[in-house]
C-alpha cells in the first residue's frame, strides 16, 4: 500500500491540487460571481421576496461558474482514471447536464419564481457546486472494478 502511494504521488498531488482549487471556488464565490441567491438562500428566504437580480448577468455567471467547476472536475476525472474516453463521456455529460439545468433555471426564474423557491434552489445547487463529480468517480470506478 504504501509502495503504491510512493508511485503515485504526482497523481496524489495534482489530485489534491484540483479540489483544493474547487474549495477554492467555493470559499471565494461572493467576490468571483455574481450570484445574488448565495445571501438569500442564507437567510429564511422562504417568505421573503426574490432579491433584484440582472438576468443576463446572473446567466452568464452560473454559466462560468459551472464551466469552470466541469473544467476542473475532468481535470480531476483524467488524473485519477488516467483514461480519456472517460473523460470525453464526462465532458458530454456536462455538456448535456449543463444545459438542461441553465434552460431549467432561467424556465423557473422567469415563469414559476415565488411559486417554486425550492426548485430553484436545487437547480441552482446543481450549477454552483461540483456535484457531479461526486457521482461519477465512484461510477467509472465501479465499471473499471467490474471490467477487470
Amino acid at each position: 500500500m504504501l509502495q503504491k502511494l510512493i508511485r503515485n504521488k504526482s497523481k496524489i498531488g495534482w489530485s489534491l491540487f484540483l479540489i483544493l482549487l474547487l474549495v477554492l471556488i467555493r470559499v471565494f464565490e461572493d467576490t468571483l460571481f455574481y450570484d445574488p441567491f448565495l445571501n438569500y438562500f442564507k437567510d429564511e428566504y422562504a417568505h421573503l421576496p426574490f432579491p433584484q437580480i440582472n438576468i443576463f448577468k446572473l446567466f452568464f455567471s452560473l454559466g462560468m461558474r459551472f464551466y469552470v467547476n466541469s473544467v476542473i472536475s475532468l481535470l480531476l476525472l483524467y488524473m485519477i482514471f488516467k483514461d480519456r474516453q472517460i473523460v470525453k463521456f464526462s465532458a458530454l455529460l456536462y455538456m448535456i447536464l449543463g444545459s438542461i439545468l441553465m434552460i431549467s433555471f432561467v424556465f423557473v426564474l422567469t415563469f414559476f419564481a415565488e411559486e417554486s423557491k425550492m426548485t430553484l434552489f436545487y437547480i441552482r445547487r446543481f450549477l454552483i457546486q461540483p456535484i457531479f463529480i461526486l457521482l461519477f468517480i465512484p461510477g467509472f470506478y465501479y465499471q473499471k472494478k467490474i471490467k477487470k
